[in-house]
């Protein structure tokens, strides 16, 4: 034992569990089985590491417990069922001496876990659920906000993932190109739903978790770097970066948030935005567009804009049109009717966003009440902007939100109305 424990040392047990299950599960070739284990070896970090201080290989540390909870568990199963004398001679090799640590170490096995996460055996929706939760350390409750559904409703399937990995008998292993290229899309639309968690947090005390941002930049470029030919892959890092690049300016000295045409955009990272145009810039030349460099392109609109009100929101508007018809969904809609507010006034917006409120998926979302309670205030509906901002204050989970739509409300109760809010951040 080598380092001293601390916050830090916390961060690097969260990164390194996804990375210690990807070679337990690849080893074992069962996925629940093995999470179960990973959990468990987290458990034995959280009461030892303090104490003992951090290992100094802490991932060989995490498999290695991991490991020996497997083998424990195997040699139970062997003991109740009489297994075949080939699975006792498999369960052997692992279990006598010290395991070797870099055996069966991928490159990157976060990545690789990411790959297998999206078994053959599941829907995407469940591969991209299942995906958050081993991957990026999401809880239930943040995956459910993710796909609009109930908690519980998550909860399950979550549980018929794992169920379904078992039953179908495929085994958890290493991939051939071809099957990476295959579960591509599962892999990108949960790299880009973690990321969104990590900018802009569904729940709790902070705006931004900047750990899950990161991170999902990182797997983001291993992606990239594995499929470099893939214009949607180039997307969606381009997307990533284009978005992070405001980061610094997303909040005040009190975590407060600051939404994007009150931003100080001295503060946004030009290296960023330029490598992320760079990289879509690239991608929009291969020919085929897909839903994140559209997405990107949007926001390399809103980061060209010296200023607010020099953002070029008919092109905006045209882009989300045609997201609209390549990928529709609630959230492409809402964008929709906040880009034609822009163009055209926000009685056009208001309109645009009615289909939304019979639209279970959506109907209740805070997003829903505050882009409303937005262009209320934009058409001059004092009254009823302060009852929506009010609503989605108390519909989101996310402290630094809920507190930003109070004060919204608050300034129109308390004093002539201020200058018109002119964007919202996409």
């Amino acid at each position: 034992m080598t380092k001293p424990w601390d916050t830090t040392s916390e961060r690097l047990l969260r990164e390194l569990a996804p990375q210690a299950l990807g070679v337990v599960a690849r080893r074992f070739r069962d996925f629940a089985s093995a999470e179960d284990a990973v959990q468990e070896a987290m458990l034995a970090a959280f009461t030892q590491w303090p104490v003992e201080g951090v290992p100094g290989n802490p991932r060989g540390w995490l498999i290695q417990v991991a490991s020996h909870r497997m083998t424990d568990q195997v040699r139970s199963e062997i003991a109740r069922r009489q297994r075949e004398n080939v699975a006792a001679r498999d369960v052997e090799t692992v279990a006598t001496g010290e395991i070797d640590c870099d055996t069966d170490m991928d490159p990157d096995d976060t990545l690789i876990l990411l790959f297998l996460c999206c078994h053959p055996a599941l829907t995407s929706s469940s591969a991209i659920a299942l995906t958050l939760r081993a991957v990026g350390g999401l809880t239930t409750a943040e995956i459910s906000s993710a796909f609009l559904v109930p908690e519980a409703t998550m909860a399950q399937r979550i549980s018929r993932a794992k169920q379904s990995i078992k039953a179908s008998g495929v085994p958890f292993r290493s991939l051939s190109w071809q099957e990476r290229a295959e579960r591509l899309p599962a892999v990108l639309h949960a790299l880009y739903l973690i990321f969104n968690e990590g900018y802009a947090s569904s729940s709790g005390a902070h705006l931004q978790r900047l750990d899950l941002a990161r991170e999902a930049i990182r797997l983001t470029r291993c992606a990239k770097a594995l499929l470099s030919d893939d214009a949607e892959v180039a997307g969606l890092l381009a997307l990533m970066l284009l978005t992070d690049a405001r980061r610094a300016a997303r909040t005040g000295p009190d975590e407060e948030l600051i939404p994007l045409d009150k931003q100080d955009r001295t503060l946004w990272d030009r290296a960023e935005i330029a490598e992320g145009i760079g990289l879509l810039t690239a991608a929009l030349s291969k020919g085929s567009v897909g839903l994140y460099q559209l997405q990107a392109a949007v926001a390399a609109i809103h980061d060209e804009a010296a200023r607010a009100e020099d953002t070029d929101w008919p092109q905006i508007l045209a882009l989300y049109e045609l997201l609209k018809r390549v990928s529709p969904s609630p959230m492409a809609t809402l964008n929709h009717a906040i880009a034609t507010a822009m163009v055209h006034g926000p009685a056009r917006g208001l309109e645009m966003l009615k289909p939304l409120d019979s639209d279970v998926r959506f109907s209740g979302h805070h997003r829903l009440d505050a882009v409303r309670a937005h262009l209320l205030e934009m058409l001059g509906d004092r009254d009823d902007a302060i009852k929506h901002y009010r609503t989605a204050a108390g519909r989101t989970t996310s402290i630094p939100e809920r507190n930003y739509l109070m004060t919204q409300a608050a300034r129109l109760e308390e004093g002539p109305r201020g200058p018109e809010e002119k964007t919202t951040d996409p």
